[in-house]
C-alpha cells in the first residue's frame, strides 16, 4: 500500500482551485492535480506492507495526541513553488493560518514513524497543497510571474481530523482513498 498522512482541503474549494488553475493554463509543461483530490501531505510513509497497518495506525493516532492538537481554523492560499524558482517541480498554494498546528502535527507524527522505522523527512516541513507539477520548463516564465505577482485566497475552514490515506496510481493520476481518520 503506498501511504501517506494528510489533512484535506475541502471539496467545497474545488471552483477556487479550478479557477486558480486555470490562471496556470497557458504555462506549457504543467500536469495540474485533481482539484477534489487536493490535500496537505503531513508525511509521506511511501510502500508499507498491509500487515504493517495496525502499528502505524496506533502510532498516528499516538502522535495526534502527543501533538496536543484540537481542531483549529485554517486560511488556505498564497503561492509558492518547489524546489526553487530557477528549477520548479511543484507549483502549490499554501496555509495561511494554522500553519502552527500543521507543523505541529507532523513534527508528532515523523517522531513516532521514524521510530518505526520508515525514513526522516530530508527537508523543512512547509504546509502546502499541491496546484500542479511541472514536467518541463516550457512554461517556467509565467509559472515565476505569476507566484509573484498573484496572492490568491483558496478558503477558510476547521480542519478536525488527520487521515491515514492510500494513494493508487493509475493512467489518469493518483486516486486517494481513506484507511484510517483520526480525530482532532
Amino acid at each position: 500500500m503506498r501511504l501517506f498522512v494528510s489533512i484535506d482541503v475541502p471539496d467545497a474549494f474545488a471552483e477556487e482551485i479550478a479557477e486558480l488553475q486555470a490562471a496556470f493554463a497557458a504555462a506549457d509543461g504543467l500536469r495540474f492535480t485533481d482539484p477534489e483530490g487536493i490535500h496537505v501531505t503531513l508525511k509521506f510513509l511511501g510502500e508499507v506492507d498491509e500487515d504493517r497497518l495496525s502499528e502505524l495506525e496506533t502510532a498516528i493516532g499516538t502522535a495526534v495526541e502527543e501533538s496536543d492538537v484540537e481542531s483549529f481554523e485554517a486560511e488556505f492560499g498564497g503561492l509558492g513553488v518547489f524546489p526553487s524558482m530557477e528549477y520548479i517541480s511543484v507549483v502549490w498554494f499554501g496555509v495561511r493560518e494554522g500553519n502552527g498546528e500543521m507543523t505541529r502535527l507532523h513534527e508528532a507524527i515523523e517522531r513516532q514513524t521514524v521510530e518505526l522505522g520508515f525514513e526522516p523527512e530530508d527537508h523543512e516541513f512547509t504546509p502546502h497543497a499541491t496546484l500542479a507539477r511541472m514536467d518541463h520548463a516550457g512554461g517556467k516564465e509565467l509559472v515565476q510571474r505569476l507566484v509573484r505577482e498573484r496572492d490568491p485566497t483558496v478558503g477558510r475552514t476547521t480542519i478536525e481530523e488527520v487521515r491515514l490515506t492510500e494513494s493508487e496510481l493509475g493512467p489518469d493520476g493518483s486516486t486517494y482513498s481513506t484507511v484510517e481518520r483520526f480525530s482532532l
